[in-house]
């Protein structure tokens, strides 16, 4: 690869390093990478899909194209929510797949540089699993949620099997 394309895609990643989009699953912040998010949609109508596990609520029909989408609330092992004119469904691509994470709130993309963010602690045996840090945002802490984690092998498959 040529410098000058080297420099471009240098330039491409460094618009995006550092930035997070937070969100909110009850009172609790999160954050993701940006890189992984495509775009963030309203709630729509969801298809359910049978012996999928409960988490993954079903399929939603994007401009033609079929996304699975996960509730995080249920993914969280917390008490299921009724969806609103706050929920929002943050569509984001993983590996070779595009999938729709269910919250209760979109808040904003912060800028939480490496040095702001800290390994989470370990508690137990798989606690922390999905968390892949916690950023200082100010007086505020987010919890960097590590998206290759949120879905599991299994659920891969099944996923990759929908679309």
């Amino acid at each position: 690869m040529s410098e000058e394309m080297q420099a471009v895609f240098g330039e491409q990643e460094d618009t995006q390093k550092d930035k997070y989009l937070t969100f909110c699953i009850g009172s609790e912040a999160y954050a993701i990478e940006i890189r992984f998010v495509t775009e963030i949609i309203g709630i729509q109508p969801i298809t359910e899909v049978p012996e999928l596990p409960e988490y993954i609520r079903g399929i939603i029909n994007l401009r033609g194209k079929i996304i699975p989408v996960m509730d995080v609330r249920l993914r969280f092992k917390k008490p299921f929510k009724d969806y609103n004119d706050r929920t929002c469904i943050i569509v984001v691509d993983i590996g070779a797949v595009s999938i729709g994470f269910i919250v209760d709130t979109v808040s904003e993309v912060l800028l939480i540089p490496e040095a702001e963010i800290v390994n989470p602690p370990e508690i137990s045996k798989g606690g922390n699993r999905y968390i892949k840090g916690i950023g200082k945002a100010g007086s505020e802490v987010k919890l960097i949620l590590d998206c290759d984690r949120l879905i599991n092998e299994d659920d891969m498959e099944c996923l990759e099997k929908l679309i």
